[in-house]
């Protein structure tokens, strides 16, 4: 009796196309995993580089302005700096009587900011003279727009300010019930803003006159982000709002776990923004989740896009993500938290951290 054990396998032949199509697709397997492996060995390897950083003595949570030679920016010390940028080494700086938190713009040679000695100023960007001031009666941390000669900004006096670049001369002044944290955005003779009354507001730039209102359910501080005839911003009640530009209508809105304080921004139809536990990427038409980035602390930094990456501050520094996979590429630590949001200029990152410092990354 034979005790050695039958081989069950079958033997089927196979013809030479079928063996070449097999042996094609093994190779494109293999291919497509060492380029995958490539890929996520050359993202894990990339590391911001520090160029320079400039210490203040104040906490930097103001954004920076970028020329092609100069950095301007606020701090908590309530001086408003101007670096050369390829050095970060002093200019000049100006002296305000409050925290500037504000955000600058800079157009035809002037800076125009707020501070929390409750005045918005025009500086002169070679100089640092001051141009004019003009007083408002709450803190000043709402960044400007500037349109067609007129400049506007929210307090915390409740207002929204319009003011004329030129002079600043208070053209005209549009109420809401809270303070007006969230920097305005214009479009098509319309400035849109949110208040921490809890409503966005559309109000007419010339007359300063309400097109129309959208109430959420807490405060926005958020600052709208527009495309398309389509406004979109956080609030405090933990969603992102896509309203249409032009009724106020709501289109749809997107649930976060928690309050979404940052500011949205659109890049090739995908809507990039920050909550309290991370970053978002939705497609902007439908709202719909593309990736999310979680992180340890808030992400109160509005993010930027530059060559694929999407940049962004939180308690544990700056990160750099893949804009497209949102896979982390690099993180870049500080010593505190960073609420300002980046700029980017020739490949380099520049941003301000709660340690005091204003960075550049490279």
């Amino acid at each position: 009796m034979d005790n050695s054990k039958k081989n069950n396998t079958s033997i089927i032949p196979i013809g030479s196309n079928a063996l070449v199509r097999a042996a094609n697709s093994i190779e494109i397997t293999k291919r497509l995993l060492d380029e995958y492996e490539h890929k996520k060995t050359s993202l894990t390897q990339l590391k911001g580089q520090l160029k320079w950083k400039f210490k203040t003595e104040g906490t930097v949570s103001s954004s920076p302005a970028i020329t092609a030679s100069m950095v301007y920016f606020g701090s908590g010390d309530e001086y408003f700096y101007a670096l050369h940028r390829q050095t970060g080494e002093l200019k000049w700086k100006f002296k305000t009587g409050g925290s500037v938190k504000s955000s600058p713009e800079i157009i035809e040679g002037v800076i125009y900011f707020g501070s929390w000695d409750r005045n918005f100023y025009a500086i002169d960007s070679h100089s640092g003279q001051c141009k004019w001031k003009i007083r408002t009666e709450g803190w000043v941390d709402s960044s400007p727009a500037i349109m067609d000669g007129v400049v506007y900004f929210g307090s915390w006096d409740a207002y929204l300010y319009a003011v004329d670049m030129k002079s600043g001369q208070l053209l005209w002044k549009f109420k809401t019930e809270k303070s007006v944290r969230s920097s305005p955005v214009i479009m098509d003779g319309i400035v849109y803003f949110g208040s921490e009354d809890s409503y966005l507001y559309a109000v007419e730039c010339h007359t300063g006159r309400l097109k129309w209102s959208f109430k959420t359910e807490s405060y926005i501080n958020s600052s709208p982000a527009i495309i398309d005839e389509v406004v979109y911003f956080g609030s405090d009640d933990g969603n992102l709002y896509a309203i249409n530009s032009l009724s106020g209508q709501l289109i749809w809105k997107f649930k976060t776990e928690r309050s979404v304080l940052s500011s949205p921004l659109i890049n090739d139809r995908v809507i990039y923004f920050g909550s309290r536990e991370g970053l978002y990427a939705l497609d902007s038409k439908l709202g719909e989740l593309k990736w999310k980035f979680e992180t340890k602390y808030a992400v109160t930094s509005s993010p930027k896009i530059n060559d694929g990456k999407v940049y962004f501050g939180s308690g544990e520094g700056l990160y750099a993500l893949d804009s497209y996979s949102g896979v982390l590429i690099w993180r870049f630590e500080t010593e505190s938290h960073v609420h300002s949001s980046p700029t980017i200029k020739d490949g380099v990152v520049y941003f301000g951290s709660f340690d005091k410092y204003l960075y550049a990354i490279e």
